[in-house]
């Protein structure tokens, strides 16, 4: 466990500006630093110290979280005080791929630190919300060190000691996330396009979702078996497609996520066709072929 009870937190947009109000929330002491100066004065407006320079923040406190865009302003902001450091710990908690995320540590190691991975599943910037957490990866050791430090910021899941597997896990989940995210606003639209209610619609949708979790499970289960679907299944969800296209169509609605569905139905229609056998929507997505 760390001894200390301050951190310093660099970029400050939403989500970094959450992770500064849950620490001081929760009695730690936070130096901030982010590029555009009027963010990290409105974090010390609520307590944070604001460092002048990005040297004095790196040398404010060993444990230091970032919160970019990905892990390339990582590299921009970082290198602007590379002889800062050794002996300090980045915790980088920005989005990017897996492969980034590792190139990332190593680098970061070239230059004396150690370094923690994380990705925050989190209710937008809501990391207090319950259905919030926040996977890590990398040095079991060093997470294990810190890990009461940066309990604050949300339920934490350690995952592993590769680099990128926050990443995966992350990324994977928005996957899920944003599909879903896109599809829910073509259904709302048509609803309301069509002359309809939302508010009448949503416990509808609230109840659709609730079988999900049987979905994922049994797709799951599917998947190590080789997958779900057969030639029958392209054919049936093919025409599905259509339908939804038909309907948000005749609304005006745009489409282009259902037209996206119904390429790959259509692409397994034909992998089958040249098949020896059916291929499953998982190897498909998988990209294999027989």
């Amino acid at each position: 466990m760390s001894e200390r009870r301050s951190v310093t937190v660099i970029g400050l947009g939403p989500m970094g500006r959450s992770m500064v109000r849950a620490f001081l929330d929760a009695g730690v002491a936070v130096t901030v630093w982010n590029r555009s100066a009027d963010k990290a004065e409105a974090m010390a407006a609520v307590g944070a110290t604001r460092a002048t320079t990005l040297a004095e923040a790196l040398d404010a406190n060993e444990v230091i979280v970032l919160s970019l865009t990905h892990y390339a302003a990582m590299y921009d902001v970082l290198g602007q005080a590379a002889d800062r450091l050794p002996g300090k710990v980045i915790a980088n908690l920005s989005s990017d791929s897996p492969e980034n995320a590792r190139k990332g540590a190593a680098w970061v190691r070239s230059h004396g630190a150690e370094f923690l991975s994380g990705g925050f599943m989190s209710a937008g910037d809501n990391i207090t919300h319950p259905a919030s957490y926040l996977f890590y990866s990398g040095s079991r050791e060093v997470f294990d060190r810190h890990a009461e430090l940066l309990r604050p910021l949300s339920p934490q899941e350690y995952l592993g000691a590769d680099d990128g597997l926050a990443q995966v896990f992350y990324q994977a989940l928005l996957a899920i996330f944003h599909p879903w995210l896109i599809g829910y606003q073509q259904a709302l639209a048509l609803i309301d396009r069509a002359g309809h209610d939302l508010e009448q619609f949503l416990p509808y949708a609230l109840r659709s979702n609730a079988a999900f979790p049987y979905f994922m499970t049994e797709y799951a289960t599917a998947a190590k078996a080789g997958g779900w679907g057969d030639p029958a299944t392209y054919t049936m969800m093919d025409a599905g497609a259509q339908h939804v296209i038909d309907a948000l169509d005749e609304e005006g609605v745009d489409a282009s996520l259902s037209r996206t569905a119904q390429d790959l139905w259509r692409k397994g229609v034909e992998a089958n066709s040249a098949a020896d056998g059916s291929i499953t929507v998982y190897e498909l997505i998988r990209g294999e072929r027989r």
